[in-house]
């Protein structure tokens, strides 16, 4: 992954623009409490990740991504998948 944590911030903030409406939310928001994040939008979002990443999540991954609840928490599960190879 060629993106900085600024640039994933970013395309995140769009996703969640575009494919959510979800405006401007705060990289700390509790995405779930906040702004009626469900898991259909969660499976919505991997997609999205799987295409910033260049591939294919394992099961694992994905129910790695569960907990995840914040943007801030998204960029640190990202950040750890394209690390650890993804």
């Amino acid at each position: 992954m060629a993106l900085s944590r600024e640039d994933l911030q970013r395309e995140l903030l769009r996703i969640f623009e575009e494919n959510f409406e979800i405006d401007h939310p705060g990289l700390d928001d509790d995405l779930r409490d906040e702004h009626e994040f469900d898991s259909i939008d969660a499976i919505e979002l991997l997609s999205e990740i799987e295409r910033i990443l260049g591939v294919s999540l394992s099961q694992e991954e994905k129910k790695q991504a569960m907990g995840v609840r914040t943007i801030n928490q998204i960029c640190d599960y990202v950040e750890s998948l394209a690390g650890a190879g993804a």
